[in-house]
Parts: C-alpha cells; structure tokens; sequence
C-alpha cells in the first residue's frame, strides 16, 4: 500500500510518488465491534468492489463500545481504562486492518467515538480520556498501526471545545508512537467542519466536514467552498453527508434520502473543490440486523443495504474526475449562467488557474432536468467536445465537436434526473468520460 501525502498544491491527497489518492470512504463505524471476521471480508471485499478506498470505523465505538463485546465476546480496555487495551479485541483489529489492506483499502481509523471524550445532550455518555491517558492511548495505537494504510480520524462526532488538550496530546502520542508519517484529520458533529476549531493545528492534514442528515438538498457546498478558501490552505471533504435508507431529520414520516441525494452530495461536494467524498448507509454504519435495536429507525438488513443503488453510483463519480487532469481541478462557479438554487442548483468544475483561460475541460452537475448554459470562455480553444455523463450508469453521452462561441446550452437529456455535463478541449483528445484514467504524464491507459 502506498505512502499518502498532501498534494504540492495543497488541494488534493496523492502517493508519495504523486498519484492523485481519490478518497472514496465509507462509514462502517461498527465494523470492528460488530463484524465477525468473516462478515467483515464479506463488507470489504463488497466495498473493493464498488471502488471504495477509504473506510472510517472506530475502535471504541459508538454503540455501547465500552460496555458490549464484539463478536468474540472481547472489551477493548481492561476496566473501561485508555492505557489497558485488551489485546484479544485489537487482534480481531488487526485482522480488519490487515484484509482491507489485502484488498487495496485504506482504515480511516477513529480512536475513539467522541461521547467518550465530551457528552452531548442527547447523550450520557462516559468520560474515560484525559489529557495524559489520551497521550498513552495514541501511542499505543501509533506502535500498533503506525505501518499499516491508515489514515487517523480523531473526534468522532463532537466538538473539540474544552476537550482540545485530550485531542492534542492523542494526536501526539500516535504521531510518536509511530504513525508519524500518517495522515490526520478530525471527524466532527452535524453541520459544522473541522476547520472551525482546528484549521491550523498542526497535525491537521485535512479538513472534514459533517453536513448531516437533518434535510433534503442539504447545501453541503457551502461548507467545502468555505473550507476551500481559507489559508493556509488544507484539503477537504465531506465525511458524513446523509446517508441512504437514512429518515430525513431522523423522522420516518418525513421519507428517506435515496440514491439521488446521495448523488447530489457527493457531486455537489466534489465540484466544490473537495479532495474525495464520503458514502454512507443508515443500515451499514451499525450492521444493522433484525436481532439488534435499531438506532435511528434503521429498517433493511445490512447484507442487502450493501447494494443499494447509491454505493454503486459513488465509483462513478470518482471515475469521471479521474478520466481528466484531476490535480489542477479547481471549483469556478462563474461557468455557469444561472447555478440554481435548492435541488435545482448546479455546481461546477474545471481544470486550470483561477481566473485564468486555460482550462481544457469543464464539468457541471444537474441534479434536475433543467436548462443550462455554460461559458465556455475558460477553454482557449477553438473547438470544443461535449458529453451527458449519467451518474447513475457511469456512461457518457456524445453531444458532439462545435465551434467555441463562448457559450454552449446543450439539449436537455430526456431521462433523468441527474446528469453531468462535461465540455472538452477537442484537441486534446480526452476519451469519453469515466472510460479510462488519465495520467499526469498525459496520457490515458484503458481500466
């Protein structure tokens, strides 16, 4: 497994070696506390499969983590204590960390749930961290896992506020431990991002944002764009927009986010300006079974949610950036004519300096069928190529070779509802959208 970095640009997660690293996570926040080993390779290995690269899951978990064994009948702490981890239940840690390596895959792994760190008002959660426990709890973690493909997740749904010390001295003894060469990043609660406490910590590698579950067309390219701008600059991405098969607002009358909202996150996020995208299921997060309580009104049996239509989509949607130039994209809202507002708002994307001509590709996303114009003046090139990219099939459309007049409005595709546009330099050559992967020596190798 590769070494990851921070791109030269700061925008974007490479190999050291300089290959674009698109994080495509998934939150499985369970997985090391309610999987047996063969569900766990069967989770994994449906996740490899689908393109996945990243899974976020915690050690001390969410659901009675302290208190509740995982399925060997291990507690991670000997009497609830940071620095008595119990090595029967890390084994069974290890043997995750080891098949999704196995597999390509890297454990975005959270120490910890926040609640045991800081409570919230919904929850009575117990305080096992201290600044000086947390220091020795990181440390082992850091010699445990300092090797392997991880990438750190503090937090965990919480606020760092008061609690920063036992967050800082963590972050150090897994640096020290031996997981300095390991990305960093903090996991925190609905509508708020990372960088609102910790944008210049300086194990803050990237940032991550929660936009939540709390509605439909959840603006969640407000918070990348307001993460994109600030210096110094740092990556970012959503790592727990709303989930499929997930009530809206936690209210069953309310309805269900379906893959379309997913789509739309994960679009909607990426043409922002973030470095990758977060999937998750109501259903998987838990491994939610009809023998267990369900949180949060989880009603489809974790095998068959591993299928839904939305964590199909999601290799899309990496496939696509990844046929272009991916390391010079850059979010330019000044593309569109009239981006929309709510479910009709149209994000878009191109390669290229900001402010300046020299894009050689552009892309928008529709999540409606609706009319769109596009200025094409960021493209200096005489001709142009374009495509109806279906997110939902992977597939491209050919609109055809045109003159560039500085504007294109293409005809309206006639099945729905999302769709991506993407209008190409013509002599570049670029193949049709999604088909292959461009690399940065310039060329394209087929998938």
């Amino acid at each position: 497994m590769p070494e990851l970095v921070v791109s030269a640009n700061r925008r974007y997660l490479t190999t050291a070696a300089g290959a674009p690293f698109f994080y495509l996570g998934d939150t499985a926040w369970e997985l090391f506390h309610r999987t047996t080993r063969e569900e766990a390779d069967l989770y994994l290995a449906n996740r490899a499969a689908k393109g996945f690269t990243a899974i976020q899951a915690v050690v001390l978990a969410e659901v009675a983590g302290l208190d509740v064994p995982n399925a060997y009948g291990h507690l991670p702490l000997v009497a609830k204590d940071p620095t008595r981890p119990n090595e029967a239940y890390f084994e069974h840690v290890d043997y995750v960390v080891r098949q999704a390596a196995e597999l390509g895959l890297f454990i975005a792994m959270l120490p910890t749930w926040g609640k045991y760190v800081q409570p919230d008002a919904w929850d009575n959660a117990q305080i096992i961290f201290d600044p000086a426990n947390a220091r020795a709890y990181g440390a082992y973690l850091g010699e445990r896992y300092g090797a392997a493909p991880v990438i750190w997740m503090l937090g965990g749904d919480r606020q760092p506020t008061g609690v920063e010390a036992v967050w800082n001295t963590m972050a150090a003894g897994i640096k020290a431990g031996g997981g300095a060469r390991q990305l960093m990043t903090y996991h925190p609660y609905g509508r708020h991002s990372s960088s609102y406490w910790l944008h210049e910590a300086p194990w803050l590698d990237f940032n991550t944002l929660q936009s939540g579950h709390d509605r439909r067309a959840n603006e969640n390219y407000q918070m990348i764009a307001h993460d994109y701008a600030l210096a110094p600059i740092k990556p970012c991405l959503d790592s727990e927009p709303r989930y499929e098969d997930h009530p809206i607002n936690w209210q069953p009358g309310n309805g269900w986010f379906d893959d379309l909202e997913v789509r739309q996150a994960a679009y909607w996020a990426l043409f922002a300006g973030a470095c990758g995208h977060t999937y998750g299921c109501h259903d998987i997060w838990q491994f939610w079974t009809a023998d267990r309580q369900p949180v949060s009104a989880a009603r489809t049996d974790w095998h068959t949610a591993l299928d839904l239509p939305g964590a199909y989509d999601m290799r899309h949607a990496k496939d696509l950036l990844l046929s272009r130039p991916y390391l010079t994209r850059i979010p330019d809202q000044l593309l569109v004519q009239d981006p929309g507002e709510a479910t009709n708002h149209v994000q878009a994307t191109r390669d290229g300096l900001p402010g300046v001509a020299d894009a050689t590709y552009l892309m928008a996303y529709l999540p409606m069928l609706r009319g769109v114009t596009v200025n094409t003046t960021a493209i200096p090139a005489a001709r142009l190529r374009a495509w109806w990219f279906d997110p939902r099939e992977g597939v491209a459309l050919p609109l055809g070779e045109f003159a560039n007049s500085g504007a294109y409005t293409p005809p309206i595709p006639r099945t729905g509802p999302d769709w991506v546009l993407v209008v190409d330099d013509a002599a570049c050559g670029y193949p049709a959208p999604g088909s292959a992967r461009w690399t940065e020596e310039g060329s394209c190798y087929c998938k």
